[in-house]
């Protein structure tokens, strides 16, 4: 080590920015600009409390038209500023725009979001009037920059919080620094800002005052230069002055904000804070007991942790089989449940996963009980979170596709708990794989369209119009085969009831007889069935194919029969002409196919 005495210090390496916060009324910032970054830059000014004046030239975007309207922003135009000149690009005399500047002398930032020949004279203007300026885009001219920043909404309240985050990386990667960021954001708990909410409490409580100036900001040299440090007096002594005891309750604000977890901070009750700052454990109320030691220090103050808070998942199953459950819906049902709420579709081959110590309850479902059992569910989920227990509300495939989820969440969330939805791997989708069937394929099947065969308390469904390029996929009608079969074929053009189906039961063209349709029973289970025929065929095959298979679906379209033996994929480029044709080759010269099973495969995996 040199012995100069100076370098135990570090030595300061250029690159960097001091990264300083603004805000209040004091400050005004001139937005030279009227697109739409100029609108971003100003709302971000407004967030902080600032007066923001738009200078800009004709029109301006629509919202700092509606901002200018609402007087939250002093609009100016360019043509106000005298020797204008008649270019529709602001070119204003250096004499002119220092008038202006010189006019309104609380301009403390500018921010110049125009690209024009007459920039870099602006800026120079700025320099020389000693107010920082930052240019789009033009780092060389900038005084300042602004940083990719986040400010974190507050779940308890509704609304925005205080805190916020900001990244840059100095000009050298502005869209990594929006990453960076979303990054940070991602990690930090999810009820921070309910902590910097309840510590800003415990600030004000501790100084028996509002006024936000007193507790050392962040980063900022005061007493407190370390929250290891003992704070003396815990008791108030009767000599201690106002300010002595606000600085020494401001102490263990600093030392509270360190080292207790955010989870803790962010549940503080006025009772908890009270408590802190008092020292008196003889008056415990809070639920979480406080026991106060002789020693100053933080790290002696035991906090028991507070009873715990029930949850409630809302879980996708998949289709059926175990192993196309996700990580995380294996997780809820083998780590975290307390008691499993199950649909009385899901398989045993997925309730066998769940533990035995783990309470399982199947829904009660049967016609004419559908609105009971769903009301029972979502009653014994509420009254076992409430007891502290962790829920797992498990569906059928995904829950919300066709799965009720939305009801759910609203419910639960009218009863104080905010249900955590895991998607789960849709039937929709993942049935007709096991059954050989693309639901899009290049030549056959553009696009696809998932809807449901029985409506709200049994009542019928409008069910789409035939399109040749297009897959529909039709869920919990194969009890009602008949009925959905009659509404996408009956043509009532001729009785004047055009594209629309006479009982409203379908929009659009009517479907060929000669359509391709699939029933998929029990998909991806090992007693899967399909049964495959023409729209005419359909319920025939499905008479003869004898007792049905719940849960089971429809897919109609041309995809039914894309990869079936060599393939058909020319669907779309050969039209109409070929079809009878191509009905043959894929049925074998039989009205109906039949398959049971899935790929040997399976069991492997």
């Amino acid at each position: 080590m040199v012995s100069n005495g100076l370098s135990q210090y570090p030595a300061p390496v250029g690159g960097a920015s001091l990264l300083l916060t603004f805000k209040g009324p004091r400050n005004t910032i001139l937005i030279i600009g009227g697109d739409v970054l100029a609108a971003s830059r100003a709302f971000a000014a407004l967030e902080a409390g600032m007066q923001v004046i738009i200078l800009a030239r004709g029109s301006v975007c629509d919202e700092l038209r509606w901002r200018a309207d609402q007087q939250q922003v002093n609009l100016t135009d360019w043509d106000m500023l005298p020797s204008v000149s008649t270019s529709p690009l602001p070119s204003v005399p250096e004499e002119s725009f220092s008038a202006f500047l010189a006019e309104n002398p609380s301009i403390s930032l500018i921010c110049i979001t125009i690209h024009t020949a007459d920039t870099p004279a602006l800026a120079r203007i700025c320099h020389a009037h000693n107010i920082p300026v930052n240019v789009t885009d033009h780092p060389a001219l900038c005084d300042f920059s602004f940083a990719s920043t986040h400010r974190f909404a507050d779940p308890s309240t509704g609304g925005q919080s205080a805190l916020q985050v900001g990244v840059t990386t100095n000009g050298e990667g502005c869209r990594l620094a929006g990453r960076v960021r979303r990054e940070i954001v991602s990690m930090l708990p999810k009820d921070i800002a309910g902590a910097v909410r309840q510590v800003g409490k415990l600030r004000r409580l501790a100084k028996n005052t509002d006024d936000e100036v007193g507790e050392c900001e962040e980063g900022e040299n005061s007493s407190v230069t370390t929250p290891n440090r003992p704070v003396p007096g815990w008791r108030s002594s009767a000599t201690e002055s106002k300010d002595e005891s606000s600085r020494r309750r401001m102490k263990w604000v600093a030392q509270v904000s360190e080292y207790w977890a955010i989870t803790r901070l962010a549940s503080m009750s006025e009772d908890d804070m009270k408590l802190i700052l008092s020292g008196d454990s003889s008056q415990t109320t809070s639920p979480c007991s406080v026991q106060v030691p002789n020693e100053n220090s933080l790290h002696n103050l035991t906090l028991l942790p507070p009873p715990k808070k029930g949850r409630i998942l809302l879980v996708g199953s998949g289709p059926g089989h175990p192993s196309l459950l996700t990580i995380a819906t294996h997780n809820a049902l083998t780590k975290h449940a307390d008691l499993v709420l199950s649909d009385k579709l899901v398989p045993a081959a997925v309730l066998a996963l769940i533990p035995e110590t783990v309470e399982v309850r199947i829904a009660r479902k049967f016609p004419g009980n559908a609105e009971g059992a769903q009301s029972e569910m979502m009653d014994a989920a509420v009254e076992a979170a409430r007891r502290g227990l962790t829920v797992v509300r498990l569906k059928q495939g995904d829950p919300v596709v066709y799965g009720r989820a939305g009801e759910e969440v609203l419910f639960f969330r009218a009863h104080g708990f905010e249900p955590l939805v895991v998607p789960g791997v849709s039937s929709a989708l993942a049935a007709p794989i096991f059954a050989g069937i693309p639901v899009t394929q290049r030549g056959v099947a553009e696009s696809v369209v998932v809807c449901t065969g029985v409506g709200r308390q049994g009542k019928e469904v409008k069910l789409p119009g035939y399109e040749r390029s297009r897959t529909v996929l039709i869920l919990m009608g194969v009890a009602r085969i008949a009925q959905v079969v009659d509404a996408m074929i009956r043509n009532d053009s001729d009785s004047g009831e055009g594209l629309r189906n006479s009982e409203g039961r379908r929009e659009g063209h009517p479907y060929p007889r000669n359509t391709p349709i699939a029933i998929i029973e029990r998909g991806s289970m090992p007693d899967q069935r399909v049964v495959a025929s023409t729209l005419g065929d359909i319920c025939e095959a499905l008479d003869v194919a004898g007792e049905q298979r719940p849960p089971g679906m429809m897919v109609v379209g041309w995809a039914v029969l894309a990869l079936q033996g060599a393939g058909d994929t020319s669907v779309l480029e050969e039209g109409e002409e070929r079809d009878e044709e191509r009905i043959r080759k894929w049925l074998g010269g039989c009205r109906w196919v039949m398959r049971e099973g899935i790929d040997q495969g399976w069991a492997e995996v």
